[in-house]
């Protein structure tokens, strides 16, 4: 049969084809991501990763592990580089100074996260058992090693692949029990399930993983199904909403020396009415303004909260990202600068602020140690910020007169899993601020919306993302949009504030699940469903 044909080329390749295969492959599963969401296309990598470690042979363990191993990483640096191409955006954005070191976020990184799946892949192949238990054994050491990517070195679980069923509004919904880690298990699982088609002896062994994933995919739709209320999640009662997306761009232009005409545009656009019968920012309680949003410090420019303050009708709220400093430290020669959220009264008062607790590595500040290295190359953060942003103490809810306690989380703060919620009393929503601009009209932004919808459903809270350039969005609890501006957009979206989900399990227990999930699918894979 032709995936017999299918499956002995891939075992039996050698050498660059091999390689190519691999690379292909792990290329295809970036399909099934946003903004394409050809999530079938799931079958392409797993099923072909199987097969690879299948074929990884040698006359010792050492020689069978590196053999899969070197599979896995060209796997992965394929799935990686097509996922992750468009960071590349990010060094054009002032290029007389970036764009030399391009290699190093379009190659070289895709290159680093690519020893995650080669990890997955050698140790798979030193355990792997036969018949349907590969499956399972796959999905162990890949959402292993992607629990590892998404924590190691500060963590970067980006495009983990869990995500690549994280835009099917039922299926996603299993992310409320087990979180996205949990969703890669099964994903890994079904998308790997058609390869004992091309593999088992017999006509039972060959059908039943597919049968399985199938019955496992309906069984996440009908949880989903069962899940989310056919009905619109009620709003919180006298809440409207009003975000902002500018639309600047992240060159030359958002400069100091532009500061003036730059708080012009926003206290325009603010204000502007969106039908024949609004009246602009008089219209709702709360305007919000993305991240980074000055090129000044705003605490420190009494003449823009004036401005901003003559704005706001009484009791309105504005809620915007801003540039903080905080007290300079004896021996200091300049305070620390945070990334903020920062809320402003109808008066022009700063009433409360979150400092950004996770910063991007050479994006917000430099790894201290390899700082001195890096400066002497050449290179500095993207940022234009001294010395890079100081770091938040700790994640805390921020109080917003007229609004429930939101979760607040900036820029790609919103993509760590179980990391999004402080502690204390439950949270009524996530308010993410972000700064898209720096990737321009490219996959980046899309994938950045879906894994801040994700986060809605693994807590049960709704979501207000506000992003410069788009994507800006309402989300419910179950990761529904519920209003957004499209990317590369410039005007404002009115809209209500959708009430919490009751908790869910991920909410409670967190990584538990998906820990379970792990133990249960190892012992699977080595009883009698593995032979």
């Amino acid at each position: 049969m032709r995936m017999a044909s299918l499956a002995d080329r891939v075992i039996l390749a050698w050498g660059w084809p091999r390689r190519l295969i691999a690379l292909a492959a792990g290329a295809s599963g970036a399909l099934a991501l946003p903004p394409l969401d050809l999530w079938p296309l799931i079958v392409v990598p797993m099923t072909v990763a199987i097969w690879l470690i299948d074929g990884a042979v040698g006359t010792s363990a050492v020689a069978r592990f590196r053999a899969a191993a070197a599979a896995g990483w060209w796997w992965g640096f394929g799935f990686f580089l097509a996922g992750l191409w468009w960071l590349g955006a990010a060094f054009l954005v002032e290029a007389d100074k970036f764009a030399w070191a391009m290699p190093l976020g379009v190659v070289a990184l895709p290159a680093f996260l690519a020893l995650f799946p080669a990890l997955a892949f050698g140790c798979a192949r030193l355990a792997w058992p036969s018949g349907a238990g590969r499956i399972l054994m796959l999905a162990v050491a890949l959402s292993l090693s992607e629990w590892l990517r998404g924590h190691v070195l500060t963590g970067f679980p980006w495009n983990v692949y869990g995500m690549m069923l994280a835009g099917q509004g039922f299926i996603a919904q299993f992310a409320a029990i087990a979180g996205l880690y949990g969703l890669t298990v099964v994903a890994v699982a079904i998308g790997a399930a058609p390869a004992t088609l091309g593999t088992a002896e017999t006509a039972a062994g060959r059908w039943r993983a597919p049968v399985l994933a199938l019955l496992g995919l309906a069984g996440l739709v009908g949880f989903g199904i069962w899940r989310v209320p056919p009905e619109a999640s009620p709003s919180v009662a006298g809440v409207r909403l009003r975000l902002m997306q500018p639309n600047l761009p992240q060159d030359a232009k958002f400069s100091p020396r532009n500061g003036e005409a730059i708080l012009n545009q926003y206290l325009a656009l603010s204000d502007r009415a969106t039908s024949p019968t609004t009246l602009g920012v008089q219209n709702v309680t709360h305007l919000i303004w993305p991240e980074s949003a000055f090129p000044f410090l705003l605490g420190r420019t009494p003449a823009a909260l004036s401005r901003i303050a003559a704005l706001l009708p009484p009791d309105v709220t504005l809620i915007t990202g801003a540039a903080r400093a905080g007290e300079a430290l004896p021996g200091e020669s300049r305070p620390p600068i945070f990334n903020s959220i920062q809320v402003v009264n109808d008066e022009g008062t700063i009433v409360s602020s979150y400092d950004k607790v996770h910063l991007v590595p050479f994006g917000e500040y430099l790894p201290p140690i390899l700082e001195t290295l890096i400066r002497k190359v050449g290179l500095s953060e993207f940022v234009s910020v001294p010395g890079g942003f100081a770091s938040g103490t700790r994640r805390m809810p921020l109080a917003i007169r007229g609004l429930p306690v939101a979760a607040p989380l900036i820029c790609y703060e919103v993509v760590f899993p179980g990391a999004v919620a402080p502690q204390g009393p439950r949270a009524g929503f996530f308010l993410n601020l972000t700064n898209d601009g720096w990737f321009g009209q490219t996959s980046g932004p899309y994938q950045h919306l879906a894994q801040a919808r994700l986060r809605s459903i693994e807590e049960g809270l709704p979501l207000v993302r506000v992003a410069n350039t788009g994507i800006s969005a309402v989300v419910d609890a179950y990761g529904r949009i519920v209003a957004s501006l499209p990317l590369g957009t410039t005007g404002v979206l009115d809209a209500n504030l959708p009430q919490r989900a009751p908790n869910t399990l991920y909410g409670r227990w967190g990584d538990v699940i998906f820990a379970a999930l792990l133990v249960l699918s190892l012992l699977l894979s080595r009883a009698h469903f593995g032979r």
